[in-house]
């Protein structure tokens, strides 16, 4: 049975990488045709930013379509299906569950929904202050009402009140869940929204993530939880492939909003949402460098880093972007493997 399910993670990652690749010409050809392309603004208070990536205005945006729609489609056909066709390996092959992925397949839609609209306000140069599209605090916001109702559905619906610290075991908090839940959701999708600045920056390092919760998600005996980051890895498998540079399209808000917060998601469903530090190191590192300069220039007035987040210092100081990307993604491997060596030797002292 074991080895079924390891088929199963193996197929549905082949399939939806294929699936992706055969619909990327259609998606590529609507985001060219009505110009969907990004806006680089020449604002006063990014001058490094709009320097270093002047080029790469018009090239079009929304690109992380191509993931949650290939991931929408392929968990709904073979729940479908198993619905209508009454044999047993139908039935193997639907992941759709109600204690492993409604909830993360509910926030990818949503929040990728949400996204989306922000990425057309970006585009069209609209926004909630005047700008292209929303603003820092109008994300968090939406980030914390998304996360506020999926950790209402934890606390509520999977009655979920623990928490684990890996090497110590699992902590009863209570009420304490829900707000636990939700600076876990949104500071990863905030920290993942940062990371997606450069061709494959982000992509890899959400590819390097959600192979290591298929991992752990395996691991635990949540096999469908498993199949569902699977077929997210063969989606950005095939997005990648778009996306390397030069980038046929960026993934947008549309992607890097709905794989964020879904990846919060997914570490409290594994009960290890700890491991983000070390399996997220990449978006950590992002996240704080901003913090930090926003926190510096407020209090000491002036700049920690040259430019924010922290991969736009290194663009700043020379580095070329490949560079830059390849290194992140180095770095994000081997900090990911020791998240798993922790996750492995957590069980094996449980």
């Amino acid at each position: 049975m074991l080895n079924f399910f390891i088929v199963r993670n193996l197929f549905f990652c082949v399939l939806a990488f294929i699936v992706a690749i055969l619909w990327t010409p259609l998606l590529t050809y609507f985001l060219y045709k009505y110009k969907l392309g990004k806006s680089i603004r020449n604002g006063g208070d990014t001058p490094i930013y709009s320097q270093l990536h002047a080029h790469k205005a018009g090239t079009p945006t929304m690109g992380g379509i191509l993931v949650w729609l290939t991931t929408l489609f392929l968990i709904l056909l073979f729940s479908i299906l198993s619905t209508i066709i009454p044999l047993d390996i139908f039935e193997s092959f639907n992941f759709l569950s109600r204690q492993e992925t409604l909830l993360p397949l509910g926030v990818l839609i949503i929040s990728a929904i949400i996204g989306l609209f922000d990425d057309w306000l970006d585009i069209k140069g609209r926004g909630v202050s005047g700008g292209g599209g929303f603003k820092l605090k109008h994300r968090l916001l939406l980030y914390a009402v998304i996360s506020l109702v999926a950790s209402l559905w934890f606390y509520f619906k999977l009655d979920w009140t623990l928490f684990h610290i890996p090497l110590l075991g699992n902590f009863e908090v209570g009420v304490w869940a829900i707000p636990i839940f939700i600076f876990i959701i949104v500071a990863t999708a905030f920290s993942v929204n940062e990371t997606d600045g450069l061709d494959g920056l982000a992509g890899g390092n959400l590819l390097i993530a959600y192979g290591a919760f298929a991992i752990i998600a395996f691991v635990l005996g949540k096999y469908d939880l498993a199949s569902f980051c699977s077929v997210i890895i063969g989606a950005l498998l095939a997005f990648l492939w778009f996306n390397i540079p030069p980038a046929r399209f960026y993934m947008g808000d549309t992607g890097s909003m709905s794989l964020g917060i879904t990846l919060g998601v997914i570490s409290i469903i594994t009960n290890n949402a700890l491991l983000l530090i070390p399996i997220g190191f990449v978006f950590l590192l992002e996240s704080m460098s901003v913090i930090i300069q926003i926190i510096s220039k407020k209090f000491r007035h002036k700049k920690v880093f040259l430019s924010t987040p922290i991969h736009h210092h290194f663009e700043a100081q020379g580095w070329s972007e490949a560079k830059i990307v390849m290194r992140f993604w180095v770095v994000g491997g081997i900090a990911t493997s020791l998240g798993l060596l922790i996750f492995l030797f957590d069980r094996s002292i449980g």
